[in-house]
């Protein structure tokens, strides 16, 4: 696993997902060597640099031009990206011209999740996973519900992860913000 401290970041662009999630979302997709996979909103690429380690191919998303820019800067400093493909476009829009998917990552939706939910249901291939991170509990239904009306039973599990920094006196727990995953894997 990547370190998060050793991520290139920026103040207008969010993340990297920090590491305890992206093991659990590493996991979580069962990810294979001969994958496809596609990180809708990307940010500062910590998603795509861990699967571009272990899928075949990793396609990056975000409308955001910055986030396009740190994600190629952060796979340039690790030594990964021959097999990733970065697109500084709307999911949605960017998700049409893509087929074949094994895993679909959702971490930006850009109030959209819906439509790219649809999309990445049509795009996905039999027994492919979809994986899904929320901080906004408005998100978190969202996400839900529509998968459960596109035929998914889909799973969640919220993670509240705290990080010790040694002191002089002992040890202080510093805590990071909450974050859903959502998980489901097509029938």
């Amino acid at each position: 696993m990547l370190e998060d401290t050793d991520f290139i970041k920026s103040c207008d662009v969010p993340g990297p997902t920090k590491e305890a999630i992206r093991a659990i979302l590493l996991y979580k997709s069962e990810v294979t060597d001969t994958d496809k996979v596609v990180d809708c909103g990307c940010g500062t690429g910590g998603l795509t640099c861990e699967f571009s380690q272990r899928a075949g191919e990793v396609i990056s998303i975000d409308t955001n031009p910055e986030a396009i820019e740190v994600t190629g800067k952060n796979l340039e400093k690790f030594g990964l990206g021959d097999n990733v493909t970065l697109i500084n476009d709307d999911g949605a829009n960017a998700l049409k011209d893509i087929d074949n998917i094994d895993i679909a990552i959702v971490g930006g939706s850009g109030r959209q999740l819906e439509n790219i939910l649809d999309i990445v249901d049509e795009k996905l291939n039999s027994k492919g996973r979809i994986l899904i991170t929320a901080i906004l509990v408005d998100t978190k239904v969202e996400a839900i519900n529509k998968l459960k009306d596109l035929g998914y039973n889909p799973k969640i599990m919220e993670v509240n992860v705290s990080n010790g920094r040694v002191l002089d006196r002992g040890i202080l727990m510093i805590s990071e913000n909450p974050i859903a995953i959502i998980t489901a894997k097509k029938r």
